[in-house]
Parts: structure tokens; C-alpha cells; sequence
């Protein structure tokens, strides 16, 4: 049996450099505007996942950590691996000797309900894996209780069918899943609209805000 403080919190992210980060906002934003809506975001998921029980918090970070950073919450930062988002999943979980839980930086509309299932005392009983589905196909997050290698390499990234194939692929191993509830992506400037609309006192929808009047007066 894991209690809730033993489950290792995992997030997985991109430094948020203009050019670099959500690419798919541009146009209607400027690569600077979609950086800063990716710097909202990263800062509240980090700002949400800080309050949550874990054995250790680790961002696994491309690029360098910057003022978006909480102080004093107890952040390792881990530099990704080369290779695709499969391989650096899979890394990300290789840095872990227990239940490990891993969520992305496009969700800041996370709150702490939507991932109390899987950190509750009980989370692990009966079970291996947790899952939390994304709206457009992926997935937000991905609990397993034994991190293995082949549970993540292979499975094709960044497609619609993403979250089918990585849920299949848990399981095929016999793995018990449970599922998390569903969330939606911050990729494009309507998934962006929706989600702000969704958290309006966070960080991103202060951002989002702003950069909504810069685009409707230019």
C-alpha cells in the first residue's frame, strides 16, 4: 500500500522561448504573446502541483528554469533527454524508484481535484496505472505504479489517437488503469479561449486576457 506522500509528481515541460513554445497559437497571437501564455501556464501547473502531497516534485525541463520557478517548493529540475516525447516521457519516469505521476504544462486549468484520485492513500491500491485523457486525442497525464520502459517507447506522439494507443498499450501489459477526468489542451487560440474561460482567476487567463485586446487592436 503507497500513501499519498509517497508518489513521485512529474512535470514535464519546455522552457517558454518565443519561436519554441505553442507555435500553433501564432497566428492570431505573436510568438512573444504564445510564450507568454506558455509561461502562464507552466507557472500555475507548477503553482498547483506544489500544494499537492508527493515524495519528491521533479520538472524535467527543456531549456532553463527562469522567474516562473515557485521559490521554496522543493523543485528538483532535471534536464530532458534528446529524442522524442516517448523517449523523454520515459525518462522522465526512469528517474523514479516508486509511483510516479507525470502531467504536462498545457493544462493550467488543473486543480488540485482533478488529481487527488490518484494521490489519495488508497491511489495504488489495486491499481497500476492512472490515466487522464485529453480532449483532443492525448493525454494530460499518466500515472504508473512500476515505471517500465515499454510502457512509453513507441507510442506515437502528438496525434489524435495518442491517448488510445498509450491506454492500449497499458492494458496489453495487464495493467489495471484508472482514469482521470478529461482536460483539454492548450494548443490553438480556441483551445486557449476555453481553457481561460475555465480557470478565470489563474495566471494564464490574466495573460490570455491581454494578449486577447493586443490582438483585437492591432
Amino acid at each position: 500500500m503507497s500513501g499519498a506522500g509517497d508518489t513521485t509528481l512529474l512535470v514535464i515541460a519546455k522552457e517558454p522561448v518565443p519561436g519554441r513554445v505553442k507555435t500553433r497559437l501564432s497566428p492570431p497571437y505573436t510568438p512573444e504573446q504564445a510564450a507568454r501564455l506558455a509561461e502562464a501556464s507552466l507557472a500555475d501547473t507548477l503553482d498547483t502541483t506544489a500544494l499537492l502531497p508527493a515524495r519528491r516534485r521533479v520538472l524535467v525541463l527543456s531549456g532553463r528554469p527562469g522567474t516562473w520557478l515557485p521559490r521554496d517548493a522543493g523543485y528538483e529540475v532535471v534536464p530532458q533527454v534528446d529524442g522524442g516525447l516517448d523517449e523523454r516521457i520515459e525518462a522522465a519516469f526512469a528517474l523514479c524508484d516508486g509511483p510516479a505521476l507525470l502531467v504536462g504544462m498545457d493544462t493550467p486549468q488543473l486543480t488540485a481535484d482533478h488529481l487527488a484520485p490518484a494521490l489519495t492513500p488508497a491511489a495504488w491500491d489495486d491499481c497500476d496505472a492512472w490515466f487522464g485523457p485529453a480532449a483532443d486525442g492525448g493525454f494530460w497525464a499518466l500515472g504508473l505504479a512500476r515505471p517500465e520502459p515499454g510502457l512509453v517507447r513507441g507510442v506515437p506522439m502528438s496525434t489524435e489517437f495518442t491517448g488510445l494507443e498509450q491506454r492500449r498499450r497499458l492494458v496489453g501489459a495487464g495493467l489495471t488503469v484508472r482514469d482521470l477526468p478529461t482536460l483539454r489542451d492548450v494548443d490553438t487560440a480556441e483551445d486557449a479561449a476555453e481553457v481561460a474561460a475555465a480557470c478565470p482567476g489563474g495566471r494564464f487567463a490574466a495573460v490570455h486576457r491581454a494578449a486577447a485586446r493586443e490582438v483585437a487592436v492591432r
